[in-house]
């Protein structure tokens, strides 16, 4: 039995599905990966995108923070790849029990997934830092400098910058879906950023199956390895 077929074959008999994915899953709608090789980093500005995207870089030049996050984290015209629509179709079918996200783009959500963890926020929320009003991607995206509130307040992203700390329902909530899971599928990470890469020490079952394109740091620990298109292999899973 090869691996796409032992996949097919678990996933047909579990009810208990917990998907945990990563850029690899977002890339293949058009959106840039950070750590790929044609990614964020060949790109010009005067500092790297992880100095950036960091909490004292956004407090301490908001408006070069925001050149950078309309020009390079909004994607609004990329749509949900075949991954995103057999787990939301997964979820329907009583099979999927929860997706835990690395992406801020909604891609899930906008493909049908209800019960999605984002342990990273999400593009599309938008809160002001005064009064905490909510705005849509579409209002940064249409502004200019930094987006200010009807109040007069900043408006700052609802995803986590490098020196913030995960949002700890949300957390929570990734951990138990992970803890429970029968079969645990990782897509598209490389599992090199923590802390989010340390969610599989949670996992307590013998179904733990990686899909990357390249091998990762855990394909030691894995019951099954199958490397490739993560959209490709997931739309041969009928």
């Amino acid at each position: 039995m090869n691996q796409i077929e032992q996949l097919r074959k678990w996933v047909n008999e579990s009810d208990n599905i917990v998907f945990f994915g990563g850029a690899g899953v977002s890339t293949e709608s058009g959106i840039p990966d950070f750590r790929s090789v044609d990614g964020l980093y060949n790109q010009q500005y005067d500092y790297p995108p992880e100095t950036i995207l960091s909490h004292t870089f956004y407090r301490r030049n908001t408006e070069e923070f925001y050149r950078f996050y309309r020009n390079k984290m909004l994607c609004l015209d990329a749509k949900p790849n075949a991954a995103h629509l057999k787990l939301a179709q997964w979820e329907r079918e009583g099979k999927l029990k929860a997706v835990v996200t690395q992406n801020i783009d909604g891609l899930h959500q906008a493909a049908g997934s209800e019960k999605v963890y984002e342990l990273h926020g999400s593009v599309l929320r938008n809160f002001c830092e005064s009064c905490h009003k909510f705005y849509d991607v579409n209002y940064i995206a249409d502004s200019e400098g930094v987006p200010k509130c009807s109040c007069g307040g900043s408006i700052k992203p609802d995803v986590v910058l490098y020196e913030e700390g995960l949002d700890q329902e949300t957390l929570k909530g990734a951990i138990r879906a992970i803890s429970e899971a029968e079969v645990l599928i990782v897509g598209g990470t490389s599992l090199a950023v923590y802390p989010a890469a340390g969610l599989l020490d949670y996992y307590n079952g013998n179904k733990l199956v990686l899909v990357n394109k390249t091998p990762t740091a855990r394909d030691g620990i894995a019951d099954l390895v199958v490397q490739g298109s993560i959209g490709e292999i997931f739309s041969q899973l009928d």
